[in-house]
């Protein structure tokens, strides 16, 4: 389906009139799950026959891989069982035959050396025992296999220059990571760290401080929301170029090292 980012959510019939219209001309109507898809993305150029979207909500990530790996068999997994009806009626609806739901637990996957990529973005953060469910991750990865994830950070610019806390996210078990932090659990879950870096620099950060104060990260003052969208859309594309020392979100490259095959 061809359109901006998100596009396919104007194929859910749960949604009003007005919202189908609005993802049609706009793409996924939210602001940090677009400034995610820019960052993101990019991270997952390559060759792959098989994809999971671990924790893949309204599946608008699972969409954009299945279009950008055509090739590839694309896996959404979420626990909400109305979310993965949801998004498999919607892929049909789209024809994207590379791309199916199911429900499950990120932290209980019973996949075994079953995927090239793994993608987990924004889904940690919700975990308490965020290196077992990072275990879980590495053994659905083949040997070689590529994990990309992203998370909150830890802090954020708060008025442009200020620094404070994340904000307190309903479903939250921590605020967020630091960089070092992330690439630390990682490694002690068995992956080799390849890259690791922050994202959301200044110009993200204050459209998506814009966002919260009007929903409340909860959906709130949509008919609000939708008019300013359009300026955060905007504004936030053009940032999507920086390197941020530090961020509001943290990006990590690695991969489950091929010695794993031997210890198996």
């Amino acid at each position: 389906m061809k359109g901006l980012r998100g596009c396919e959510l104007s194929l859910d019939m749960s949604r009003s009139r007005f919202e189908r219209a609005y993802a049609r001309v706009l793409g996924a109507p939210a602001n940090g799950l677009r400034i995610r898809l820019r960052r993101v993305l990019p991270a997952t150029r390559g060759s792959y026959q098989s994809i999971l979207d671990a924790g893949c909500g309204r599946g608008v990530f699972s969409f954009e891989l299945a279009k950008q790996h055509p090739e590839a068999q694309v896996l959404g997994v979420d626990m909400d069982p109305d979310l993965v009806e949801r998004a498999n009626a919607i892929a049909q609806r789209a024809g994207l035959r590379n791309c199916r739901f199911e429900v499950g637990d990120v932290t209980k996957l019973d996949f075994d050396a079953t995927f090239d990529l793994v993608v987990s973005v924004d889904n940690l953060e919700h975990v308490a025992d965020d290196v077992t469910a990072m275990g879980v991750l590495l053994r659905s990865l083949r040997p070689g296999g590529r994990l990309v994830v992203h998370t909150p950070g830890y802090d954020r610019r708060w008025l442009v220059f200020g620094r404070r806390v994340n904000f307190d996210v309903p479903g939250h078990v921590r605020p967020g990571y630091t960089a070092p932090d992330l690439s630390t659990k990682l490694e002690s879950a068995g992956f080799v760290v390849h890259n690791v870096h922050y994202t959301y620099g200044i110009t993200e950060t204050f459209t998506n401080n814009i966002s919260y104060l009007i929903t409340g990260a909860d959906q709130r003052r949509k008919g609000l929301y939708s008019l300013v969208f359009p300026i955060l859309l905007v504004v936030s594309y053009f940032g999507q170029w920086s390197k941020p020392r530090w961020g509001a979100g943290v990006l990590a490259a690695a991969e489950r090292p091929a010695r794993a095959a031997e210890g198996a």
